[in-house]
């Protein structure tokens, strides 16, 4: 919709609306729990013409219920706000972005506990030929769990609020209109509120391709190093590769590939095992079928790799957990914005650690609106 100098694009998306048989990811011996379940997921994104420049902003909320386990329900918000600046040959690019979420925040905590987070920063691009741009870009970011926010024994607020602060100069030269070509080599501060044995520097360099979202392939990847080095001696660092990816593609027009790949450090919310190496892969093919029916398949895994703290004792040294997923669904496209869907998807976690293996399978119909 254009209003005036302002253009919105509002989505809104039912999904799992159905049955999910293990909502706490419980072991097998511990009679895993199952309910009913939906979310609601409104969401809107707005850009505004102000002179020269564009002020870019989204909110996203995500509405989560669950029958009988009330403690489980929430309400999810995601604020989002940059502001592009142009001068001649430099361009100001201010950011921030909000969240105030129980979403669990990754494959090892299971409990959904209260949390925001909050970043700012900036970035001046200086076109310094004709298609080459460089940039100085700085930002920080803060996590802050609830004080009640607990799991496994562990107090998430006192094990995993932190400051995370990022200096650093990219580079990025526009090969066509589509595809450009970008380096970066940052600098980033780790440091946590009440346990400053997790607080960590690190060097990172990374190159990498991003696709402009009109060209065939779409999204971006990177591949990189980083030198992650724990402030305490008694904590083991890591040197080896990263990786960041999400491409699609549609081929013929009808057949759509979608792959994003992630390897990093992670924060575990053991002070024992306080960091680990993830790895991971999610591949996704949608097939149009005839009409307006469609398919979707679906399959992911990770690998998490924990680093032992020097002189303690821990469940299992050298641990390595594994996820897997996988499931599958059709939809039936109600006119050009709005999809009626059926799902089915099972996961899985493997873990060496008595009690930490789980497995459940969510199924149910899904809606949305909007793209």
């Amino acid at each position: 919709m254009r209003i005036g100098p302002l253009f919105v694009n509002p989505t809104v998306a039912l999904t799992n609306a159905g049955v999910d048989t293990n909502v706490f990811n419980e072991a097998p011996q511990d009679s895993p729990k199952n309910d009913f379940t939906l979310t609601l997921t409104p969401a809107t994104e707005m850009w505004l013409r102000m002179g020269p420049s564009w002020l870019n902003g989204s909110v996203h909320e995500d509405l989560v219920y669950y029958q009988k386990y009330a403690s489980e329900r929430s309400a999810n918000t995601v604020y989002k706000f940059n502001w592009m600046i142009p001068f001649n040959r430099v361009t100001f690019k201010p950011t921030m972005s909000y969240a105030n979420t129980r979403e669990r925040p990754g494959f090892e905590i299971d409990a959904r506990s209260r949390r925001t987070e909050f970043s700012y920063g900036g970035t001046i691009e200086v076109r310094a030929l004709s298609k080459t741009f460089v940039a100085l870009r700085s930002d920080r970011s803060s996590t802050d769990f609830d004080k009640d926010a607990v799991f496994l024994g562990a107090n998430l607020r006192d094990e995993l609020t932190r400051t995370v602060t990022n200096t650093g100069i990219d580079v990025r030269h526009q090969v066509t209109p589509l595809t450009s070509l970008t380096f970066e080599a940052a600098r980033e501060q780790d440091r946590f509120e009440f346990s400053p044995l997790r607080d960590s520097d690190s060097i990172r360099i990374t190159g990498g391709v991003k696709f402009d979202p009109a060209a065939l392939i779409k999204g971006g990847a990177t591949v990189g190093y980083r030198d992650f080095a724990p402030v305490s001696n008694t904590l083991p660092g890591f040197k080896g590769s990263t990786v960041a990816l999400d491409l699609s593609y549609v081929l013929l027009g009808v057949t759509r590939f979608a792959v994003k790949a992630s390897r990093d450090v992670q924060y575990s919310y053991d002070i024992n095992q306080p960091y680990y190496v993830q790895s991971g892969i999610n591949l996704e093919v949608g097939q149009q079928i005839f009409g307006p029916l469609d398919a979707v398949g679906k399959a992911g895994i990770a690998r998490l790799e924990y680093r032992d703290r020097a002189n303690v004792v821990v469940a299992v040294s050298n641990r390595v957990d594994r996820t897997q997923t996988y499931g599958g669904g059709l939809g039936y496209h109600l006119g050009r914005d709005t999809r009626l869907g059926f799902n089915v998807d099972h996961y899985q976690r493997l873990s060496p650690v008595i009690g930490r293996q789980y497995q459940g399978l969510r199924y149910g119909v899904a809606v949305t609106y909007g793209s």
